[in-house]
C-alpha cells in the first residue's frame, strides 16, 4: 500500500467518523481512524501496537515506533476523536474534505486529524534514514470527553520518549503551558412545600443564593493569591455557568444545582481547590444539604520550562515565541512521565468545535518542514 499525499490522508481520516460524546447515543468508535493510521505506519516500517481501551468497546489508542537506541527519542502525538456536530449549521459535508479559498473544510481538519498526515508525511521523508533514537507516533481516544485515552497511556507508559509534540491547533506557535480544567456540580437539597407558608419547606434557592455569594468571595480570593503573568488572564478563573432549580412559582424550591467551570494555574491542584471550596460552602446552606462533586476527573495544569530544548527548537523553526493558553490538552499526561512536552500544530483553535471547521492550506508546507527537521534533530 502506497502512502498517500498528506491532503489525501486527511480526506480518508475525515471520512471516518469518530465523534466522542458523553451521550452514548452520539458517541462513536475511533477504530476506523486507528486502523487507517496503523496501515500507513506499517508501510513506513513502524512497529504498531493498537491498544484497546479498558471497559470501552470500540475505542483504542495507537503507539507506533520506528528506530531504537539507548537514548530517548521524539513522539508526535494527537487524538483521533472529534466533537459532535450540528449538520444544519455546516455549509459543507462534515465528513468530506472540501477545498475552497485555500482552506480545507471538514470535521477534525484543525482539531485535530490534520496533524496525523503531517506527522506521517515528515516520517516518510526519513523513510530511508537510520534513526539513532526512536520516533514514536501516538494516537489517542476520547480526548474530547474524558481524556481516558491519554490517562491510560500515562498509566501504561509510552516507551523511550524524551520529547513530545502535541499537535493541537496553535497557529504554529509553541505553547509551553496551559491551565488545568475542572467542571463541578454543586447541588443544594432542600424540601418542597406550598409557597404560602415558608415554614412548610426548606428553600434550596434561598440556600443557593448564600452559597453563590460564598463562591464569588472564594473566586476573588483565589485571584488575589494566585498570579501567573505569562497568561493572558493571569489568574485562575471560576465561571458560574448554569443553574437549574425548582419547578413552579407556587412551590418552595426543593432542589437547586449550579454547574461551574474552574481553570487553575500551573502549580495549583484543582482537586485541592475543590476541597477548599467544598469546606467553604458547606456552612452557608443553612438547613439545606450541599454536595460538591467534579463532573469528571480534573485535568491538571501543564508547564514546560522556557529554556527546554524542544521549546527552543520550535521557537527557532517556527519563528514564533512560545506562549500559553487557557484551553486544556493531553500535555499534562506526557509531562507527568518526565517527557519535555510542547503543544504545537497547524490550524487555529478558533476553528475547533465550530461549524465549517477548516485548516489553512498555506500552513501545511511549513508545518511539514518543521516536523521533518524536528525528527532529524531528535532522532538521527
Amino acid at each position: 500500500m502506497a502512502i498517500p499525499e498528506p491532503i489525501d490522508m486527511l480526506r480518508e481520516l475525515v471520512a471516518s467518523p469518530s465523534v466522542s460524546c458523553t451521550d452514548p447515543s452520539i458517541d462513536q468508535s475511533n477504530l476506523g481512524v486507528v486502523h487507517q493510521l496503523a496501515g500507513w505506519l506499517e508501510e513506513l516500517d513502524f512497529k504498531v501496537d493498537v491498544l484497546p481501551m479498558p471497559d470501552k468497546p470500540g475505542k483504542a489508542n495507537l503507539i507506533a515506533t520506528r528506530g531504537d537506541g539507548e537514548e530517548a527519542g521524539l513522539a508526535l502525538c494527537g487524538h483521533t476523536d472529534t466533537v459532535p456536530y450540528d449538520e444544519q449549521l455546516w455549509q459543507f459535508d462534515p465528513f468530506q474534505v472540501t477545498e475552497r479559498d485555500s482552506r480545507l473544510y471538514g470535521l477534525g481538519t484543525a482539531d485535530m486529524k490534520g496533524f496525523f498526515p503531517l506527522a506521517l508525511g515528515a516520517a516518510l521523508r526519513h523513510a530511508d534514514s537510520r534513526l539513532k533514537r526512536p520516533l514514536t507516533i501516538i494516537a489517542t481516544a476520547d480526548e474530547e470527553t474524558s481524556m481516558d485515552g491519554a490517562r491510560f497511556l500515562a498509566e501504561r507508559g509510552i516507551g523511550s520518549v524524551g520529547a513530545a509534540v502535541i499537535g493541537e491547533p496553535t497557529g504554529m506557535r509553541p505553547v509551553r503551558a496551559h491551565k488545568g480544567v475542572a467542571m463541578v456540580a454543586i447541588d443544594v437539597e432542600g424540601s418542597a412545600g406550598h409557597s404560602s407558608n415558608p415554614a412548610l419547606g426548606i428553600n434550596a434557592l434561598d440556600a443557593m443564593h448564600d452559597v453563590m455569594a460564598e463562591i464569588i468571595a472564594f473566586r476573588r480570593e483565589l485571584a488575589q493569591r494566585n498570579v501567573h503573568v505569562d497568561f493572558e488572564v493571569p489568574t485562575p478563573t471560576l465561571n458560574l455557568g448554569c443553574m437549574h432549580a425548582g419547578d413552579n412559582p407556587n412551590r418552595i424550591c426543593g432542589h437547586a444545582q449550579l454547574l461551574i467551570d474552574l481553570r487553575v494555574l500551573p502549580g495549583m491542584d484543582a482537586e485541592e481547590v475543590i476541597d477548599a471550596l467544598r469546606a467553604r460552602i458547606q456552612t452557608r446552606a443553612g438547613e439545606a444539604e450541599v454536595t460538591v462533586e467534579p463532573m469528571f476527573r480534573p485535568l491538571a495544569p501543564f508547564e514546560t520550562a522556557p529554556d527546554g530544548r524542544l521549546v527552543q527548537d520550535l521557537e527557532g523553526l517556527s519563528r514564533n515565541a512560545c506562549g500559553t493558553v487557557a484551553f486544556g490538552t493531553e500535555a499534562p499526561f506526557y509531562s507527568r512521565l518526565g517527557v519535555e512536552t510542547v503543544v504545537f500544530g497547524a490550524g487555529s483553535i478558533d476553528q475547533a468545535h465550530q461549524p465549517n471547521e477548516y485548516l489553512e492550506t498555506a500552513q501545511i508546507p511549513p508545518m511539514l518542514d518543521i516536523l521533518t527537521t524536528l525528527i532529524a534533530r531528535h532522532c538521527l
